[in-house]
């Protein structure tokens, strides 16, 4: 993925993150992959976690293949195959990260599903897939890890979910349900935690971002993404700030690095000169963001 793409820009610099451990999900690729590739470059040690251990046309890449690319940057890297779906697993991935890697710092709830459609279009399994692969995974992780947090001094949860807005419900109802429930699983625990040195925020991107899930939902094309390096980015931009001012939030990418003094979003759009297509606010609602293949036909996300 390169470098960090704020790191330097405007004066700001990225969090040293030397002698930390954290815990990206659904690292295997796309986002996921990126951030913790991010999170090696300042310093730490990351526990690969997703389920793809084989790679795959439409799922390219690997949790190994991750793996051995953070131990390229001269970090170490632990590949945990697990699904998230399976609570017991979740906790037993924490306690193995803790035992193998030492402690946890940063925990990293990036795996997602999606399913975008109506009440009437949504079976059963549908809204347990969502709830069980967003909500409730992101839910045991953090229970799981937050001791293992207080004993190393303090850390950070990050759920990538998005500011809770009404608006986005209408033909994405389970999807919403379990999107917000993890920003508010993150809103909890700030409130919850602030007095313990441990901080919690949701980050969400403002635009499509470049990934298997955007290319095999067909949402948009190149010209309408950006880079996964601005959630890395917004990340990193996160942690580097004092835990009063961030904890308890739910950021949008562009929110984040605005306030550390990043303006210009050029250089992260995937064809120069680029339109990114917002996910966000009143553009959200716009017949370009609710044209795409019907999700019957798409692969999940997870």
């Amino acid at each position: 993925m390169g470098e960090a793409a704020g790191s330097g820009r405007l004066g700001w610099s990225p969090p040293d993150l030397s002698g930390k451990v954290a815990i990206v999900t659904g690292a295997s690729r796309g986002i996921g992959k990126c951030v913790a590739l991010a999170l090696a470059r300042q310093g730490a040690d990351v526990a690969v976690v997703a389920r793809s251990v084989e790679s795959r046309k439409l799922l390219p890449g690997t949790i190994h293949d991750t793996a051995l690319e953070i131990e390229a940057l001269g970090r170490r890297a632990i590949a945990v195959r697990t699904n998230v779906r399976d609570g017991d697993a979740v906790e037993a991935m924490v306690e193995r990260v803790a035992t193998e890697l030492g402690r946890i710092d940063i925990l990293v709830n990036n795996a997602g599903a999606l399913w975008w459609e109506t009440v009437e279009r949504t079976p059963r399994k549908r809204f347990d897939l969502v709830m069980e692969v967003n909500a409730r995974a992101a839910f045991v992780a953090a229970h799981a890890a937050i001791p293992h947090m207080e004993r190393a001094g303090g850390g950070f949860v990050f759920v990538y979910a998005p500011p809770v807005d009404l608006a986005m419900v209408p033909g994405k109802v389970a999807y919403c349900i379990s999107k917000f429930g993890m920003t508010m699983l993150a809103m909890g625990l700030g409130a919850e935690l602030r007095d313990r040195g441990i901080g919690a925020a949701a980050l969400w991107p403002a635009t499509i971002i470049e990934s298997q899930a955007s290319i095999n939902h067909g949402l948009g094309t190149p010209a309408q993404w950006r880079r996964p390096d601005i959630v890395a980015d917004a990340t990193l931009s996160i942690l580097g700030r004092p835990l009063a001012d961030v904890t308890g939030r739910a950021f949008l990418d562009e929110e984040a690095l605005s306030e550390v003094g990043i303006t210009d979003l050029a250089p992260y759009s995937c064809v120069p000169g680029g339109r990114p297509l917002r996910i966000v606010g009143d553009a959200a609602r716009s017949p370009l963001w609710t044209h795409r293949r019907p999700a019957s036909e798409t692969p999940s996300s997870e």
